[in-house]
């Protein structure tokens, strides 16, 4: 079988240093019996460790050449599709137990495959991604720091996070521009009840113009909502915690 060029426009990186690899695997820590789902797993360089200590699994792979290159493997089953399509309810169903997710995510299409998940995250046991470094440091970022955005807010409300490993360029074929890192995700067993689409909207107004003072952006919004709630407005989104931003959430009624 020819070697398989990356193809920029699904935006390919193909892991091939083992000791990262490994580093990976030993952070995933797969189990025989795990429902475990490989998003992107490429040229195999992480499937095949993973599959000899799982025995099954699921991956997800959009480039039809490399689909068909998975489908030889016997212990694995490819669904031919691009991630943001992909039901991981009906995945989880099919398996009778919450997925592990994993993968090496093409970084031109990171965050909405994160926000795509979002909506499983109770049909989630854990996820475990390859991303670039500076999208990791903005999704476990603290408030009142320059990474503190839209991303750490609607995920730290779901998940609790850490960076568990950091992945130099080097470590890939094509090497990218950009530092990678490995992070974990672990779905909140209870996690705040509100409209996901409500705290999206308010969080995205908020940072819409990060330099300015709430009243501004967010203030307005509350306003023209009759909103007669306690939120103070005079402060930057980046100031404003996670778990502040909850509770406004839970106080507006469901936007329409």
């Amino acid at each position: 079988m020819k070697p398989h060029a990356p193809r920029k426009r699904f935006g390919q990186h193909f892991l091939t240093d083992d000791a990262i690899i490994d580093g990976i695997v030993r952070e995933i820590a797969p189990r025989p019996g795990d429902a475990m789902v490989e998003i992107g797993p490429g040229l195999a360089a992480l499937t095949q460790p993973l599959v000899e200590r799982l025995g099954r699994l699921t991956v997800v792979e959009l480039d039809r050449d490399l689909a068909a290159r998975l489908r030889s493997h016997p212990q694995l089953t490819v669904v031919e599709a691009d991630v943001l399509t992909v039901d991981f309810g009906v995945l989880a169903d099919t398996a009778g137990q919450r997925l592990r997710v994993v993968g090496n995510l093409p970084y031109n299409i990171s965050t909405p495959i994160l926000f795509h998940l979002l909506r499983f995250a109770d049909r989630i046991a854990d996820q475990h991604f390859m991303l670039q470094k500076e999208v990791i440091d903005r999704m476990v970022a603290d408030p009142a720091t320059s990474d503190y955005g839209r991303l750490s807010v609607m995920l730290q409300w779901r998940y609790a996070m850490e960076n568990v490993l950091f992945v130099p360029p080097e470590s890939f074929d094509p090497p990218p521009r950009v530092d990678s890192a490995v992070v974990r995700m672990v779905p909140r067993e209870a996690p705040a009840a509100l409209d996901p689409a409500l705290l999206e909207r308010l969080v995205q107004l908020a940072f819409s113009q990060r330099r300015k003072l709430l009243r501004n952006t967010l203030g307005r919004w509350l306003d023209e909502r009759h909103f007669e709630g306690r939120f103070d407005v005079q402060r930057r989104a980046e100031e404003v915690p996670v778990d502040e931003y909850v509770a406004l959430a839970q106080a507006l009624p469901s936007v329409s």
